[in-house]
């Protein structure tokens, strides 16, 4: 199973009837639910002529309801100074080292190559991050063990090393 450990998890505000969520709606003056009405109301029955409503209609009257101006002048967003990126977005994969020190990943065995800190790997649970571009990478806990190409290698540089 793929997962991304760090994402942020969204639940659903429940409310008792629908009546309810009506008024919470009315209440925090949101649109959900008048759109379609006032597309039915206007005689809009293709997607060319309602997308012309919004950008013409339905927009401009929204942000002159909701629009407020900024208190200061510039830009809000700010650099992110988080975590590596590409290992929050990419594929995480549970697996357990095998008895030869490799990683059975889809069809590849992925070796991990000796380090200063453990003489193997075997039976320990490690993670198989699988990035946007193919590569792939080991990690036990926050270490990251070996990188490894689209096709399972790993980099010669390592090879070198582990030999």
């Amino acid at each position: 199973m793929a997962v991304s450990r760090q994402l942020t998890v969204y639940t659903k505000l429940r409310t008792p009837s629908p009546e309810a969520r009506g008024r919470s709606e009315r209440a925090f003056k949101t649109h959900q639910g008048r759109l379609p009405n006032e597309l039915a109301k206007a005689g809009i029955t293709n997607m060319a002529d309602a997308n012309r409503y919004l950008e013409q209609i339905y927009l401009p009257q929204h942000n002159e309801e909701f629009a407020v101006p900024a208190t200061a002048e510039g830009s809000a967003f700010i650099p992110y100074i988080g975590n590596n990126l590409p290992d929050v977005l990419c594929e995480q994969h549970e697996r357990i080292v095998g008895n030869d020190n490799c990683v059975s990943f889809k069809t590849m065995k992925l070796q991990i190559p000796m380090d200063g800190a453990r003489h193997h790997y075997v039976k320990v649970n490690v993670r198989v991050h699988c990035y946007v571009d193919g590569t792939l990478a080991v990690f036990h806990g926050p270490r990251k063990l070996a990188e490894y190409d689209a096709q399972g290698n790993l980099p010669k540089l390592e090879l070198q090393l582990a030999a």
